[in-house]
């Protein structure tokens, strides 16, 4: 009886281990389409620059700026802590004039309300290097859905939202978001500093939900190597 009671307990133990890893981190290689669900956006796994991807675009017509345009994960439910993922995003061929590769994460997604709601932060590549330093100050930005585009957020809050990175389109760049209550932090490459730093998250420090896979307008965004660690 004392061998079936410590067989219980070793079995429990190990689940336990087993639980507290995968709350340590997720790791989503971010290879197979049915990895994500789509929101107003198609996905495809391809190859591209020689590693095995998926490929998000917005569907037609497009819905605007920084609205619910993301491939999100299903059955997660993250509030606090990092997010760190590898995006490619340039210009589609038949990309209005004003899209600029928007690409990047977004996070707290109200999937089970059905609202889509979320907080979002990405990068624009074609600002990185751009001859106009204004463009340049655009690289970085953060939005919420609903109601907080980077129109209304630069009108009521000129830079506050914004922030210059250097940036490359088509070229692989490792994004970091670490996320605590009303605050968002985003670090780009290896960077030990935050290249864009919110301390007013608008869907407040009670908000979680999934993550998503963000595109703008006219964006061809390339994902891989999805990496949670909710805290």
């Amino acid at each position: 009886m004392r061998t079936i009671r410590i067989a219980i307990v070793a079995m429990l133990l190990g689940l336990f281990a087993r639980l507290s890893a995968a709350e340590e981190a997720l790791t989503i290689r971010l290879n197979d389409a049915a990895e994500v669900r789509p929101r107003n956006v198609t996905v495809e796994a391809v190859r591209y620059n020689g590693s095995n991807v998926l490929q998000v675009r917005q569907t037609r017509p497009y819905r605007g700026f920084d609205t619910d345009t993301f491939a999100f994960v299903p059955g997660l439910d993250f509030r606090d802590g990092m997010i760190e993922v590898e995006v490619a995003g340039s210009l589609l061929p038949d990309a209005p004039p004003d899209a600029r590769g928007f690409i990047g994460i977004t996070f707290r997604i109200d999937v089970d309300g059905g609202t889509f709601g979320c907080e979002g932060i990405y990068v624009r590549p074609t600002n990185g290097r751009a001859q106009d330093q204004v463009r340049r100050n655009r690289s970085a930005q953060y939005f919420s859905y609903p109601g907080y585009d980077f129109a209304r957020l630069r009108r009521e809050a000129p830079g506050r939202y914004e922030s210059y990175v250097d940036l490359v389109p088509d070229e692989w760049i490792r994004l970091r978001i670490e996320v605590s209550g009303v605050n968002a932090r985003l670090y780009v490459g290896s960077a030990d500093q935050p290249a864009l730093v919110v301390n007013d998250l608008k869907r407040g420090a009670d908000a979680h939900g999934s993550l998503g896979l963000f595109v703008g307008n006219g964006t061809n965004g390339h994902f891989r190597n999805l990496i949670i660690r909710p805290r």
